[in-house]
């Protein structure tokens, strides 16, 4: 893929900004000598600097009147304070807000009334360049804006453009995902030990099964229903599992958590 030709300087770096900046050095998109990073902790700025090459910087404004386009990638409590500082040297830039539960509304009324905004949701995932990411245009985002952006999020993983108001839907379900799926693997590891497996090989079994299992949905396109009653087989040992599954309520359990996460995002986004 081409290079971008733009600097991207990243607000806040911790984790999400690191993953995104190699996402897109690895794609192409990108020189580490056309990534920045602010961050009031030096020791976060110096392993930004190691992972990305990128130059690091102590003040958000510094970054932001050098980039032409910036991702605020802070903690939402934190989201504000920034927008206050980078106003007036962003100006009418493009700008990409990673931070959680922050509407575009919001971000919007911080920055200078022309700067494009673009709201994304990623996960963690992005780490290992499978992530799944949703992301929303702001009032003045034009095409071109959500082209780039499609193309930043699609170096670490999945990126699908939706309304605003589904984002807090996005959040509970692939933002906080990773945990629930995180906990399901070590349940069925902890099984497995349960009935003589060393922990470490149960371990690699729970993880390669949900990964493959993951893969058949997305590489056949069927209905997971329709994948699940391949495994099973009548009088079997699957549908004896399912069964215990159902009295336990877990799908109702998986469910509860997407609601609960959900609820949890937008009422995030009613502060200040």
């Amino acid at each position: 893929m081409a290079n971008l030709g733009l600097k991207i300087g990243f607000l806040g770096a911790g984790r999400m900004s690191a993953a995104l900046a190699r996402g897109v050095l690895d794609a192409g998109l990108c020189e580490p000598s056309q990534i920045l990073a602010s961050d009031p902790d030096a020791a976060q700025r110096a392993a930004f600097q190691k992972e990305t090459g990128g130059t690091p910087f102590a003040r958000n404004a510094e970054v932001a009147s050098a980039c032409d386009l910036a991702v605020l990638a802070v903690k939402p409590s934190h989201a504000y304070e920034v927008l206050d500082e980078i106003r007036k040297p962003f100006g009418a830039r493009l700008l990409l807000s990673v931070a959680a539960g922050v509407s575009l509304a919001r971000i919007e009324a911080g920055l200078d009334e022309n700067a494009r905004v673009v709201r994304a949701m990623p996960n963690t995932p992005a780490l290992i360049r499978r992530g799944a990411s949703a992301y929303s245009a702001g009032r003045n985002a034009t095409e071109a804006d959500l082209a780039l952006v499609e193309a930043l999020l699609g170096a670490v993983g999945l990126a699908v453009c939706l309304p605003e108001k589904m984002l807090d839907a996005v959040t509970g379900l692939s933002g906080s995902g990773p945990a629930y799926l995180f906990l399901a693997i070590e349940a069925l590891s902890d099984g497995g030990v349960e009935m003589g497996l060393p922990r470490d090989v149960a371990l690699k079994l729970a993880a390669q099964t949900v990964l493959g299992a993951a893969e058949m949905v997305l590489a056949t396109g069927k209905h997971p229903g329709v994948l699940k009653d391949m495994v099973v087989s009548p009088g079997g040992t699957t549908i004896e599992g399912l069964r215990a599954l159902e009295q336990a309520g877990v799908r109702a359990a998986f469910m509860g958590a997407v609601r609960a996460a959900a609820e949890k995002s937008r009422r995030l986004g009613q502060g200040r």
